[in-house]
């Protein structure tokens, strides 16, 4: 069928043409930015799921509503593994200031914040050229050189500043599982000031399973001051959903045959259903998709996400880790205990478990119990036994 009207929308944070199985999540989001706009109580949220099943789609969902429908400011950002959180912030909230000060009227809060910002850059060493040269540091305001002093000192007088010109504001950190312990302290510390005095400034994350548990080792508190939802596979009435809406809206069809043997091949998993439509609808040479046709998509499909989705993350791997995951794949899609991941290598549990705690912090497995490890990617167990035949 026509390329040029192929609905689907595979892609990283790329919205799909079809929100299925999401909507009381969305509707907690309209409820939460409406109340921290009004400043009454409510907590942050944190989406947390596995690769693949629309985190960072519904990080730019909060944004967009924030931004068009309750007038937010907001600021996103993307926690890479090797950079620290000051260094990633400065910048974006140097630009929120800006905006919050548009207008021309002197706004104290506002200036006292610009100065906040400067010396928390100061303290922390980060880098920043564009400040203006009039712009002095605030002293004894977010001056330490401890970020859990610091940074909650600069989120609060920032929260002040927009409080003071009506304006609500908004960050959002995707793939917080990335920041360290003291970050994530600092960050919580930051909103449980924001939060106590109910402030129109709100966080919205998203991150891998371990982010509850790295949440909650930084501050015992953590569970009560945000949520956590889970963000999984789609049910199969919301998975069926996700692939016959956007066909219909193009005039097409498909039929229901071939949607079972996506969501069989996809599991449900929101990403790979947008790859397996897509795929299915270029091989189609006419409405309705068939069941011939989603059979003779597979092979592009599974060539396309080994080359890439799984490829990508394959290769930053050195040989030790990528053995740990073949094993892993040996015994199944998991999770599975580490002594028996051990046991496939034919090796002690604590000798590999420097490995494991590798693999965890470059986000390739969790636990979601003590003593079990599962995969972050759905469907690597596969990838692990194509991309490595041979038994480790």
């Amino acid at each position: 069928m026509d390329r040029v009207k192929n609905p689907f929308a595979p892609g990283a944070g790329t919205r799909p043409p079809a929100f299925a199985g999401r909507d009381e999540l969305i509707e907690n989001i309209d409820v939460l930015l409406a109340r921290i706009k009004e400043k009454r109580s409510a907590k942050s949220m944190f989406f947390v799921g596995l690769r693949g099943v629309g985190k960072t789609v519904l990080l730019n969902h909060v944004k967009d509503v924030a931004e068009q429908k309750f007038g937010y400011q907001t600021v996103f950002i993307e926690a890479p593994e090797n950079k620290r959180l000051a260094d990633l912030l400065v910048p974006h909230l140097l630009r929120l200031l800006y905006t919050l000060d548009y207008s021309k009227n002197v706004n104290a809060q506002v200036k006292k914040a610009f100065r906040a910002l400067r010396s928390f850059a100061g303290a922390l060493k980060v880098k920043l050229e564009s400040f203006e040269v009039s712009i002095e540091p605030e002293r004894g305001l977010a001056d330490s050189g401890d970020l859990e002093t610091d940074l909650p000192a600069l989120l609060v007088t920032i929260a002040e500043a927009a409080e003071s010109k009506g304006i609500p504001c908004l960050l959002l950190i995707d793939e917080m599982q990335y920041l360290s312990e003291d970050e994530f302290r600092a960050l919580i510390t930051a909103m449980h000031k924001i939060a106590q005095r109910q402030l129109p400034f709100v966080l919205v994350g998203a991150g891998l399973p371990q982010l509850v548990g790295v949440a909650g080792e930084a501050k015992s508190y953590a569970e009560r001051l945000f949520d956590f939802p889970r963000i999984g596979a789609l049910n199969a009435v919301d998975a069926e959903k996700a692939l016959k809406q956007p066909v219909a809206k193009e005039g097409a069809a498909i039929n229901k045959d071939a949607i079972g043997e996506i969501i069989k091949m996809t599991q449900g998993y929101p990403y790979f259903l947008q790859e397996w439509g897509s795929e299915a609808w270029n091989i189609a040479p006419r409405s309705p998709i068939t069941l011939t046709d989603v059979k003779h998509a597979h092979t592009s499909v599974i060539k396309k996400l080994d080359d890439s989705f799984f490829r990508v993350r394959l290769d930053r791997l050195t040989p030790l880790e990528k053995n740990y995951l073949r094993a892993m794949a040996e015994l199944g899609p998991g999770p599975h205990r580490s002594g028996d991941i051990a046991a496939e290598l034919g090796k002690q549990v604590n000798s590999v478990a420097p490995v494991r705690n590798s693999l965890i912090k470059k986000g390739m497995i969790y636990s979601p119990t003590h003593g079990d490890t599962a995969f972050t990617v759905p469907l690597f167990d596969q990838f692990m036994k194509r991309a490595m035949p041979g038994r480790v």
